[in-house]
């Protein structure tokens, strides 16, 4: 039962990657980056997700984080919406 639910936890962290990675990548990592780049990240994401299932608190994590540790965010939160959403497509149950 332990390894199931290990492997849907590595699962789940690798579709947030993805997700992060593809959809979201506020400084562009390219395949030359190291895939892990964003994995800070997975663990505040996914509390959103297990939680709130919030939009529009997905997007502030997300725009707080382009500002406050990358300090360059998009022009407006609102563009962050398109993310949000994939991520909220995901299924994190375990």
């Amino acid at each position: 039962m332990t390894d199931s639910r290990e492997s849907r936890a590595a699962k789940i962290q690798d579709s947030i990657r993805q997700v992060l990675r593809r959809d979201w990548n506020p400084i562009g990592v390219g395949d030359e980056w190291p895939e892990d780049e964003y994995d800070s990240y997975i663990a505040p994401v996914y509390r959103i997700l297990a939680g709130s299932r919030s939009e529009q608190e997905m997007i502030e994590c997300l725009f707080m984080v382009e500002r406050d540790i990358f300090g360059s965010p998009c022009a407006s939160a609102e563009q962050l919406r398109p993310v949000a959403r994939r991520l909220l497509e995901l299924d994190v149950s375990l």
